[in-house]
């Protein structure tokens, strides 16, 4: 995934930058990076953040640099801000997406003039450099930024800063946010809203999907009107999205709380699970586990606590092994809520199956009875086409995915659809395979119709294609 946040001001603004974009932490984990403009013209700088946490890296930085505009950018891929000079002039530039259609945009760049492009360490080309070159092809920026829009299957939003102001763009669909915000004589732009909040901003406005803003000091001017169409990620509020975050309105706390309750209410229907305790696998689990109990009126509890203070992010290094032990390591369990209880436990997902199944054993071991679980969104059948929002490289990478190709072998594909209904038979022995592997008591997935009830946005404008397949 990754963060942006940008500032326009009439006094310096590096410090509101610094805390704006530190605000984005949890979106990001490889690198961050700040670029400014002021009296000495443009400045940036760029840090590996794979080992120590966004702000350590810029505290230096941040008393060197000096500027009345800014963007920033927290991500897990390319380093960026990236500084450009052309024939549009010199900017800024920061991005948030995916592109699938990147290798036929690179060899139309090439086929066009384009002789040459940074290579990254891991061989790649910087996706925010080929968005850059894009642009760079328009007679305007405003026009390159729509032309970028036009072309990425995918998703782009980004930031974009001259000398004269900061431009703003949402991604065609709207599948991630940017959310301005104001205050006297300044205004910022930011994926996350709460990121703004302490520091003396107030909510300004949710761009819509598509729209295309230039800021300046003295206020917004819309370059591109909304879209009608819409299709942002479900996923942000069940894992990525922070607590006090909200997205088209709906808070991402609230939400999870309506989750859990919806996922009590499937249980209740069933009467088949009779917990001691309810609990969430720290963090993003805690509030659907919080929504459960609430609804149940089961105990909710917290038989395991994260420890954060040298491991602040289980899925930092890029080894698979050293996540998984990094994960282990950090949930530490208690024994006294565990020992001879039978415990329903939320997870906001299972991807690999890999650290919950682990997690599942520890509770065993520590003395748990029964551990039942109930995972806060439905089962992940498809790889995210538009969001970078994990490292698997294969679709194959999914638990579910392993099970269905295991039952069906070479006409796995032909049978995913029938796999995402809940009310197959597929999806029953799915569920009944995953269970079994995974040593739980019991498992009931959230459903996608509950998933976007609890979300509260009409079905056509949340994007749930990894659950069901549907663009």
């Amino acid at each position: 995934m990754g963060g942006i946040f940008g500032v326009v001001s009439k006094r310096n603004c590096v410090l509101e930058l610094f805390y704006g974009v530190d605000y984005h932490s949890h979106l990001g984990t490889r690198r961050g990076g700040m670029a400014t403009y002021g009296p000495d013209g443009f400045n940036r700088a760029i840090h590996n953040i794979e080992n120590s946490p966004f702000r350590t890296k810029f505290e230096r930085d941040v008393q060197e640099m000096k500027g009345y505009m800014g963007i920033a950018s927290i991500s897990d891929y390319e380093p960026q801000p990236l500084l450009i000079q052309s024939h549009l002039g010199s900017f800024a530039i920061a991005t948030v997406g995916k592109i699938n259609n990147f290798e036929p945009l690179l060899e139309e760049l090439y086929a066009d003039g384009s002789t040459h492009f940074q290579e990254m360490t891991s061989g790649q080309v910087n996706a925010t450099e080929l968005v850059a070159s894009l642009i760079c092809k328009k007679d305007s920026i405003p026009e390159g930024i729509r032309y970028v829009q036009e072309l990425v299957d995918g998703s782009m939003s980004l930031l974009l800063m001259t000398r004269e102001c900061v431009y703003g763009a949402r991604d065609r669909l709207g599948r991630t946010p940017l959310v301005m915000g104001k205050k006297e004589d300044a205004y910022c732009i930011s994926f996350e809203n709460f990121a703004y909040i302490n520091l003396g901003y107030e909510d300004y406005r949710e761009m819509g999907p598509g729209e295309i803003v230039k800021i300046t000091p003295d206020g917004v001017e819309t370059i591109c009107k909304p879209q009608k169409d819409m299709k942002i990620c479900s996923f942000l509020w069940v894992y990525y999205g922070y607590p006090t975050s909200s997205y088209e309105g709906v808070n991402v706390e609230e939400m999870r709380y309506k989750c859990g309750s919806m996922l009590a209410k499937r249980d209740a229907l069933a009467g088949n699970v009779e917990p001691d305790m309810v609990a969430g696998v720290p963090d993003s689990g805690i509030a659907h586990a919080i929504g459960y109990a609430n609804e149940s009126k089961i105990p909710f509890a917290r038989p395991f606590i994260k420890y954060t203070p040298t491991w602040p992010r289980s899925f930092m290094p890029v080894n698979q092994e050293q996540r998984n032990l990094i994960a282990r390591m950090k949930l530490i369990p208690v024994k006294a809520l565990i020992e001879k209880k039978k415990l329903l436990l939320i997870d906001d997902s299972i991807v690999r199956g890999t650290q919950l199944r682990e997690t599942t054993e520890f509770l065993y071991q520590s003395g748990a009875k029964e551990v039942h679980v109930r995972p806060a969104c439905p089962p992940l059948l498809y790889g995210c086409r538009f969001l970078n929002f994990s490292r698997s490289k294969s679709e194959l990478d999914l638990i579910t995915r392993q099970v269905i190709l295991e039952k069906e072998g070479e006409h796995a594909e032909e049978t995913l659809k029938e796999y995402a209904d809940p009310g197959s038979k597929r999806y029953e022995s799915m569920c009944s395979e995953i269970c079994k592997r995974q040593n739980f008591t019991s498992l009931r997935y959230h459903r996608v119709d509950d998933l976007v009830e609890s979300i509260g946005l009409p079905k056509c404008k949340v994007c749930t294609y990894c659950f069901d397949g549907r663009e």
